[in-house]
């Protein structure tokens, strides 16, 4: 039997769709190497959200709106925020191998 995840529902759709978008901007085909170019000029892991929130890289509005939504659905934005950290292509991953790195 597959694993399938529980579908949970988002509780604060605005806040939620606001704060993804600017999530989805910073992963944009056109604009995530100048996202890296900033963790990597910050010296982040671009798996340490709540920090990059906290620093503005995402956007200065992104931590207040992310403080802003319930747990559930904060779950669910560094969820998705993570499933697109890994969906970056390869050449960028190794490219920007110190802002990957787990070290």
């Amino acid at each position: 039997m597959a694993f399938e995840q529980a579908t949970i529902a988002v509780q604060d759709e605005q806040g939620y769709a606001q704060l993804h978008a600017l999530i989805d901007a910073a992963f944009d085909a056109r604009d995530v190497e100048v996202f890296l170019n900033r963790v990597r000029k910050s010296k982040l892991r671009i798996r340490d959200y709540e920090t990059i929130l906290s620093r503005g890289l995402l956007a200065k509005e992104a931590l207040a709106l992310y403080q802003a939504l319930p747990v559930s659905d904060q779950a669910l934005t560094r969820e998705r925020y993570l499933r697109l950290v890994e969906a970056v292509p390869l050449e960028l991953r190794q490219r920007y191998l110190k802002v990957y790195a787990y070290y």
